[in-house]
């Protein structure tokens, strides 16, 4: 790098931390309190700007100015804590997928199991589900191109496209003597973060994969469906949210409100007005007090945890399995220029009781030991009570658990 580009550099980064430092200054402090505030902006970019040029100058290779740029920005906003980041385009679009729950594909969610890139399964009506693809179908090949087995961002983007465009999709089945092909027609594809099935006459189960916008609605239709097949009358719910990262906190209330009557759902404390405030419960239990068991674990995290934390609190639902990850904060995606974002640490959340589970997670009130399997156990077509212990022990705490409203009878004798 020349001098010249150098003092260029060092001009326009000084230049916008100052910017900074004045928008953020109430009035216009003077004398030797402004030289000093003045004096550490200037000397941290100066240090920038010598870093770029020896990384220009001596790196093993070529680095493109625009990359250093970006990996820049990338370690400034991830160095605050583990969940603050910098999106480029390609990842601020998934993490809108992930949120919307929409995308263009061909319907199919996938994990890496045993070291291959297997279809956990099809998701309903849609290109994969039309054409056969079940669960445990292990993806060898996309449009004739082996895939990297451990590579799963890039198997899930080559299943991506255009809708209308095909694809080809090799598919290696157990019990079959050769690999299976599958041409698949690409289409707008509505991801259910959702699932449910009846345990046993008037137990229900419910899992959450996911919080995205749609989850509160498909808890909801969830648990109509639940009912129906009770014949009105649940017995209890088992609500999985193992391994559940958490997602949109909208979601996560939604989910709590269907089963409280009222209270506090979550607060939460940041520096802005808009990152504090407080999510009440509104009347109406949708499963009339029915008794309720939460599957949490280690993986059960953010939006997961204030679900978890709204019944535990409320004395709502009772908690089984395992402590959960931790992860009290809340983020906010702040969209930038050419299609990139930040996402933004910007308040902690508390429980209705007050307490922040930050780095601390929630203890359940009945500790298993972890099946660490049993979620994944897709291809197993036994009952879900006989290949998941935690589901088992689950519905055997829903049977010596009272009604909601029972308990408040029994509190009121």
């Amino acid at each position: 790098m020349s001098s010249s580009a150098s003092r260029t550099i060092l001009t326009l980064i000084t230049g916008v931390v100052i910017g900074v430092s004045v928008s953020l200054s109430h009035g216009a402090p003077t004398g030797k309190e402004s030289a000093s505030q003045e004096a550490i902006p200037w000397q941290d970019a100066r240090l920038l700007a010598e870093v770029l040029e020896r990384v220009r100058e001596d790196y093993v290779d070529p680095v493109d100015d625009h990359q250093l740029m970006q990996n820049a920005v990338r370690g400034m906003v991830g160095g605050l804590d583990p969940h603050s980041a910098f999106l480029d385009r390609e990842q601020y679009e998934e993490l809108r997928i992930t949120t919307t729950g929409n995308y263009t594909g061909v319907g199919i969610e996938v994990a890496v199991q045993d070291g291959a890139v297997t279809v956990i399964a099809p998701i309903e009506d849609t290109p994969a589900a039309r054409a056969g693809i079940l669960p445990g179908d292990v993806i060898a090949t996309i449009d004739d191109v082996a895939i990297e087995q451990s590579d799963l961002n890039d198997a899930v983007a080559r299943m991506r496209g255009a809708p209308g465009t095909k694809v080809k999709v090799g598919i290696l089945r157990k019990g079959s003597d050769k690999p299976l092909v599958f041409e698949l027609v690409r289409a707008s594809v509505q991801v259910h973060t959702v699932r449910h099935e009846m345990l046993e006459p008037g137990y229900g189960y419910v899992r959450i994969t996911q919080f995205s916008e749609t989850t509160g609605a498909d808890f909801k239709s969830a648990l109509a469906a639940l009912r129906t097949a009770a014949q009105g009358h649940l017995k209890g719910v088992v609500l999985d949210l193992r391994n559940n990262p958490g997602g949109v906190v909208e979601a996560a209330v939604s989910v709590s409100d269907a089963l409280l009557d009222g209270g506090i759902i979550v607060t939460a404390n940041g520096r802005t007005p808009e990152s504090r405030f407080e999510m009440d419960a509104t009347p109406g239990d949708l499963v009339d007090g029915a008794p309720v068991a939460v599957l949490v674990n280690g993986g059960s995290a953010s939006a997961s945890e204030i679900v978890a934390g709204a019944l535990k609190d409320h004395q709502r639902a009772t908690l089984i399995g395992q402590t959960t990850f931790g992860k009290g904060s809340v983020q906010t995606i702040m969209p930038l220029s050419d299609g990139r974002a930040i996402k933004l640490t910007t308040s902690l959340y508390f429980t209705p009781s007050g307490v922040s589970i930050q780095k601390k997670g929630i203890t359940p009130d009945i500790v298993l030991k972890e099946d660490t399997a049993a979620v994944a156990r897709t291809s197993d077509d036994r009952p879900l009570t006989e290949r998941d212990s935690e589901v088992r022990a689950a519905l055997d705490a829903l049977k010596k658990m009272l009604p909601q409203r029972d308990k408040q009878v029994a509190r009121l004798d």
